[in-house]
Formats: structure tokens, C-alpha cells, sequence
């Protein structure tokens, strides 16, 4: 418990001395100076139940919003506080309809756990995917509340399943009901004696769905497209970018483009701009504003955040980030609108809707431009291929809906009044 205690304290000193200098690192320590005030202001009096969801980041959020929606619809006289940890969940979902306060989670210590958890008095807790903090953890299960942890998904390499990893255990033993990605999940917490565990899949299914079946028109997009073929390039870092560049170089076929960078910065923008130099690049801010005026532009280079899953709806293929080096982003929202889906071939492995859709012939780890140039002709000529890799991924997300049903279905256990 020492060394937990120390190194919670110790990055949240580094985070401290680096809000100095870095704008996110500020965004993380300003966003939790007065979160225990306005949480006892905004829930002052309240005698609604509170279901309180707990998601890192926005990739996490994206995984907790269909259950959080269902929950909502299942009880709708219950109230919902959403935390986050980092500000890249925070700042762009702190508006976000479905929840009734919205807050940064302060850090995991004893004193900050008991002081949360007596202001907003949940009735039931929910942890997505990867979250596990010891002393929240540990005060709600003193307080007999139950904790859910969903989407969650374990490797063998992770501390709890290692001889040192007896505290963190021991904090999964605490856990109400821990809802799973995949078969490896069940049978590595199995094999460490925790029992309460299901198989449920990914509720991100469930997501992409919903944005499928409700996905609304962006006109400028729509204009821009033109009925050409289109690639979308999703949460895009500069590996990504040289690649296409590359690709991009000889490809004299007509293929337009939309990119959409990882983080919307003006060193990202320029840096699409200068790396693809032969393509005429239009920034969606200038374009949105008069899209008629000229549409003979190659790329639609977006410097906004919340469109992308949105845009893949306008593709033939789409290119999602990460792949060769970060951690690949997520391809089930292209996957949803049938297409072939490229990535880097480096760091894609531990995603099992990945490994899937490779075998399946919908998905194409790429090592270089010349590769990606290659798989490109082949599937824009060759009609069969492209119309087997479309219907072999929307049948795929489709097997794997449900999941938030599950874990609703579960929640009817608990006393909340409907």
C-alpha cells in the first residue's frame, strides 16, 4: 500500500510541476481545485439515486455511453455523475446531455475517496474498461455499494496476475461484478479465484451502432465527397501521415480524402499540410463557411473535435491511426459503415476486434506507402474483393451487439425505483 500511495502522489506532483509548461497537464491540475465544492453545491438536497460512471478518457467514455443511455432510459428518475480522469474525456464530453454533473475524479488517496464518496452518496458505482483505483474501490465496498466494472478486459502481463500483485487482488475481489471483453479475461481471473466475472463483449459495439442508425448529414462534407471515392483517415499521428504521403506520391487514381488528426493543434494541421504536398489541402473551418465557392480540392483537413465518427459514413476505405507506434485508435467506427480499414502494422496486436477483422479480409496491417498504395489499387478494382471486405464488417459488429443489454439486465438487481 506504501508504494501505491507513493507513486499516486508522486505523478501527481509530476503532473503538478508540468502544468507549468503543458496546456493538458494544466487542464488536469486546474480542473480539480474546487471539485469537492461544486459537487456539494450541485448535489446539495438531492434525493434522487445516483449512479455514478467512471470512465479515463474519452475512448473509455465512448465504451461507457450506450450503458450510461440505457441506464438512463431504464431509470429515469435516478441521477447520473460522470467523472473523468484526463481532459481529453473532460473537456470535450463536459456538456454531455445524458449526465446530470460532470466532473474530474481527484486523485486516489484515503481522505480524497471518503470525502467523494460522502458528497455524492451513489447507489451504484461503475468503472469502463482499465479503471481501477484502490481507495475508491476499497469506500465503496466499505459502504456496501455495489461496483461494476465493464468492458474490461485483462492480459497476462498485468500486475494482477503477477507474485507481487497480491493488493491489487484483492481490490479486483471487491468488485460486485466484472463484465469482459473476451474468453482469456474470464479464464485469467478465474485462475486468480475471482469468480464473480461474465462474458459480455464490447459495449463500443453497441456504440457504433447507435451512430450508424442515427448518423446525421454534414452537407459540407456531403459536397465535398462529390460522389468520389473517399478515404478517411481517423485520429491520424505523424507516422500515419508520412505514410500516406507516400502512398499518395504516384497515385494518380481520382481518391479524395478526409483527415482527421489525433489532436487538433496548429503544428498538426501544418504538419498534414506540409508532408502532402501534392494534393490540394482545405482546412473544414474555410471550407464549411462557403463549400460551393470551389470544390476541387483533395483533401478536407478537419480542426475540429466530435466529427469523426460522423465522417466515416461518407467513405470507401478509411485509415485509422495509432497503428504504428501509440496504440491503435478505434476501427469499429469505420468497421460499422462497411469498408476495408488500413492501420500501421506495429502496434495493433492486443486488439482483439482487429485480429478479427484481418482474418476476416476487412482489415490490412500496412508497413509502408508503397504497401498501402498497393492495397488500395487492388480493392478500388477489384469489385468483388471491396464488396466482401464491406459485408464481412457490418456483419461483424453485428454479431457482437448487446452487451450493454447484459450489464442493464444485471443492474435490475439492485433497488432503484424506475
Amino acid at each position: 500500500m506504501f508504494l501505491y500511495n507513493f507513486f499516486v502522489r508522486a505523478y501527481h506532483s509530476l503532473i503538478y510541476l508540468f502544468s507549468f509548461f503543458n496546456p493538458k497537464a494544466k487542464l488536469f491540475v486546474e480542473g480539480r481545485k474546487n471539485t469537492f465544492l461544486d459537487l456539494a453545491k450541485k448535489l446539495e438536497g438531492n434525493t434522487a439515486p445516483l449512479a455514478w460512471f467512471h470512465c479515463a478518457s474519452l475512448g473509455e467514455f465512448e465504451q461507457g455511453r450506450p450503458v450510461i443511455e440505457a441506464f438512463k432510459k431504464d431509470f429515469p428518475h435516478s441521477k447520473i455523475l460522470l467523472t473523468f480522469f484526463s481532459p481529453s474525456g473532460y473537456e470535450v464530453r463536459k456538456n454531455y446531455e445524458f449526465a446530470d454533473v460532470i466532473c474530474y475524479l481527484p486523485m486516489d488517496s484515503a481522505k480524497n475517496a471518503a470525502q467523494f464518496i460522502s458528497i455524492i452518496k451513489p447507489k451504484i458505482a461503475f468503472f469502463v474498461k482499465y479503471e481501477f483505483w484502490y481507495h475508491y474501490v476499497n469506500e465503496l465496498h466499505k459502504k456496501n455499494i455495489p461496483i461494476i466494472s465493464f468492458s474490461a478486459i485483462f492480459r497476462k502481463e498485468q500486475v494482477f496476475f503477477k507474485p507481487y500483485g497480491y493488493l491489487f487482488r484483492r481490490l479486483l475481489q471487491k468488485f460486485s461484478h466484472i463484465f469482459v471483453q473476451n474468453e482469456v479475461s474470464v479464464d485469467l481471473l478465474k485462475s486468480i479465484g475471482i469468480a464473480q466475472v461474465s462474458l459480455c463483449g464490447d459495449t463500443r459495439f453497441d456504440r457504433v451502432w447507435a451512430i450508424r442508425e442515427s448518423k446525421k448529414e454534414i452537407s459540407s462534407v456531403k459536397l465535398f465527397k462529390n460522389n468520389k471515392t473517399l478515404m478517411v483517415v481517423g485520429s491520424s499521428w505523424e507516422q500515419d501521415i508520412r505514410v500516406i504521403a507516400e502512398a499518395l506520391k504516384d497515385f494518380s487514381d481520382p481518391l479524395r480524402l478526409i483527415i482527421a488528426p489525433h489532436e487538433i493543434s496548429e503544428n498538426n494541421l501544418q504538419f498534414v499540410e506540409n508532408q502532402i504536398v501534392n494534393k490540394k489541402i482545405v482546412r473544414f473551418s474555410v471550407f464549411d463557411k462557403n463549400p460551393k465557392t470551389n470544390n476541387d480540392f483533395d483533401i478536407l483537413l478537419i480542426d475540429n473535435v466530435g466529427m469523426l465518427s460522423s465522417l466515416y459514413q461518407y467513405g470507401e476505405f478509411a485509415f485509422v491511426g495509432g497503428g504504428f507506434k501509440q496504440g491503435l485508435h478505434n476501427i469499429l467506427e469505420p468497421a460499422v459503415f462497411g469498408m476495408p480499414i488500413f492501420f500501421g502494422n506495429k502496434a495493433y496486436k492486443k486488439y482483439d476486434e482487429a485480429n478479427s477483422l484481418i482474418s476476416r479480409q476487412v482489415a490490412f496491417p500496412i508497413n509502408d506507402g508503397a504497401e498501402l498504395h498497393t492495397l488500395l489499387l487492388q480493392h478500388l478494382f477489384g469489385t468483388e474483393r471491396y464488396k466482401l471486405a464491406s459485408t464481412n464488417c457490418t456483419d461483424f459488429v453485428k454479431k457482437n451487439l448487446g452487451a450493454s443489454e447484459k450489464i442493464l439486465a444485471y443492474c435490475n438487481f439492485f433497488s432503484f425505483s424506475r
